[in-house]
């Protein structure tokens, strides 16, 4: 029964193996020049040791909301293209309305200068 299991231990162990020997050579060789631009706050817009009661921009929220939206919709889609013979004329009108108010929604946005980022 072991010998059935083998192949996967045997690929496990390469893989645990490869994946220390590399990050070793990594951090051996790697360059160690930290500066004032590398240990800087990235990707969330403030200085993270600041006052906790800064006021936020809220195009940081419209803009994962509407990443979200247009996730979800991609997330309908590929379903529905599949089942879309199944579905018939039915499916194709729903999928329209629900495209037509993601489009609106999307238009309003625009329109508001959501997506404008300065």
């Amino acid at each position: 029964m072991l010998a059935e299991y083998f192949p996967v231990l045997l690929f496990l162990g390469v893989a645990v193996g490869l994946a220390l020997v590399l990050l070793t050579i990594g951090y051996v060789l790697g360059p160690r020049s930290p500066d004032a631009e590398k240990n800087s706050p990235y990707e969330c817009g403030f200085e993270a040791f600041e006052d906790a009661h800064i006021q936020f921009d809220v195009r940081y929220y419209l803009v994962a909301i509407l990443f979200i939206i247009f996730d979800l919709e991609i997330a309908f889609l590929f379903p529905w293209a599949v089942v879309l013979d199944k579905l018939g004329a039915f499916g194709l009108a729903s999928m329209f309305v629900f495209l037509l108010i993601l489009v609106i929604g999307f238009v309003y946005e625009w329109k508001k200068g959501a997506l404008e980022w300065e």
